[in-house]
């Protein structure tokens, strides 16, 4: 009979030195174990025949000390040598027919799929289970074909759903600490999980092999910090008018920190919105410091308007920063699809860590969702392709896989969390005539992700709504004549919106013009 597969945490041993040192692969695997791993994969790609079999026999007395299943990579006949219980064939390896005649009905077959076609393929064919990557960027594949990230998983993970395959799967590549519990996380969509994760280095380079797969094996036990408040809840445009009130109110009571890591155009404005919002600004572009920004309660901005590559490494620094706490925290493609570097610094930071919201134009949205084929001119959105129906698609689709808030800013708004999803056509054509009003838009919602947190589409649904009522109120102004004097009027505007909903004064909502779709 097949040993039964506890999937939760899965080690691919590396023998190479730069990972392993000089220390022993059997004592690591043996703390591994220990320590909570429940499957061990023997990789080895340079040793001799004779010494793969040797290491073998003494890697699998200790799995079967511990009851754990000891699969080789590769290579059949080591498998068949030692008695392991399978093997792990990648795409260029042994075909899966094969590998099943040779080992027969019982044995553990493992197979890599890095695309659908190949992940249905191994389903299809009898695999006992499925390695899905690689995940991120790693140095323990030189020929990884592709990455594939988290989105790519899920994609993976519902086509055998949808197919009704139930072999298991783990994914792999570039897994660790620091991102595991949000790789299960995004990676889970409303039709199917993973049943693990797969590390190589994050417990054989570490320094107590035993003390990482307990950190490890706890870690992905549990949900991470930032995903207690993403649950859809039941919210009808009324509940938004009835509600949005008492959530500005609460803002100018708890002041948050809204630290903005935002481009050198905007700083100054942004700073001032934040201010009449009655939120608490820093503006620091610094990652050393978020550490410490990130325990204080507040949300985080990353705007990435003025695009650099020291910049991009703070912005992964505070993003991880502020995912460790549950911070909330709102990404701003600007110019997304406007350069190579932007394409790629979205991609970047994707990898790198977790969005509440993800705000953008038509064009940015399009490059973040990877459908975008034009050249943006610089920040500017350029000719929409997409009629409203088609919009209102996107962002549900996006925020789905992203397993977060997504918004397309434009004549009319479009927000959805994946289930539910909101047009906002509030608003004022100054804003399109005055620069950084799309990043203090960015501003004003986080502050308001900081204070509402049970509900974060509400939370943005509330900034938008403040934001684009108080532009169309500053507008309507006698003294303003254009968009000189409408930005003074503006942040005036926000101030008395927020002194009056202080005093009770929720006459400024009436203008809401949202609506579900």
């Amino acid at each position: 009979m097949t040993m039964q597969l506890p999937y939760s945490l899965y080690l691919v041993t590396d023998s190479t030195q730069s990972i392993l040192g000089k220390r022993s692969l059997v004592d690591v695997v043996r703390s591994a174990v220990e320590g909570g791993v429940s499957i061990i994969q023997y990789r080895d790609k340079t040793s001799e025949t004779a010494d793969l079999i040797e290491t073998a026999k003494q890697l699998h007395a200790v799995t079967q000390k511990h009851g754990v299943p000891l699969l080789i990579n590769d290579r059949i006949d080591v498998a068949l040598a030692v008695g392991a219980e399978g093997v792990h064939i990648g795409q260029d390896d042994i075909d899966l027919p094969s590998a099943r005649r040779l080992l027969g009905d019982d044995a553990i077959i493992g197979v890599t799929a890095s695309t659908i076609e190949e992940a249905q393929a191994a389903a299809d064919g009898g695999a006992n289970y499925l390695g899905i990557g690689t995940v991120f960027a790693t140095p323990t594949k030189e020929n990884t074909k592709s990455i594939i990230g988290t989105a790519g998983v899920q994609e993976i993970l519902n086509s055998l759903e949808t197919a009704n395959k139930s072999t298991r799967t783990y994914c792999i590549g570039g897994i660790n600490e620091s991102n595991a519990q949000r790789v299960l996380y995004q990676s889970t969509s409303d039709k199917r999980s993973l049943d693990g994760v797969a590390v190589v280095s994050a417990i054989m380079a570490a320094q107590d092999p035993l003390v990482a797969a307990k950190r490890l094996r706890e870690l992905i036990q549990e949900p991470p910090p930032f995903a207690s408040s993403t649950l859809s809840r039941s919210l009808s445009t009324s509940d938004i008018v009835d509600q949005a009130p008492a959530i500005v109110k609460r803002l100018g009571e708890q002041n948050p920190l809204c630290h903005n890591m935002t481009n050198l155009v905007v700083q100054n404005f942004a700073a001032n919105v934040a201010l009449a919002i009655g939120a608490s600004p820093i503006m620091s572009n610094n990652g050393d410091e978020a550490g410490d920004l990130a325990k204080l309660g507040g949300a985080l901005v990353i705007n990435m308007g003025t695009s650099t590559p020291e910049g991009f490494v703070n912005y992964c620094k505070s993003l991880r920063a502020y995912n460790a706490v549950g911070g909330p925290t709102l990404f701003d493609p600007v110019g997304a699809g406007a350069t190579a570097q932007r394409r790629e610094g979205v991609k970047r930071m994707l990898a790198n860590g977790y969005f509440n919201v993800i705000k953008g134009n038509e064009g940015e949205i399009k490059t973040v969702a990877g459908s975008g084929s034009s050249q943006q001119r610089g920040v500017d959105s350029g000719t929409s392709t997409l009629d409203e129906r088609e919009k209102a698609q996107l962002v549900k689709k996006l925020a789905a896989r992203e397993r977060n808030v997504v918004l397309m800013t434009g004549r009319t708004d479009y927000i959805s969390d994946g289930t539910r999803t909101f047009a906002i056509s509030n608003g004022h054509e100054y804003l399109g005539s005055i620069t950084g009003s799309g990043c203090t838009l960015g501003t004003t919602i986080a502050a308001y992700l900081a204070v509402h947190r049970q509900d974060f589409l509400l939370a943005a649904l509330t900034g938008i709504l403040m934001y684009e009522i108080a532009a169309e109120r500053a507008a309507m102004r006698e003294d303003v004549k254009g968009p000189g004097t409408f930005v003074p009027a503006f942040i005036d505007t926000l101030f008395n919106i927020r002194k009056a909903a202080s005093a009770g004064d929720n006459s400024w909502i009436s203008a809401a013009k949202v609506e579900q779709v």
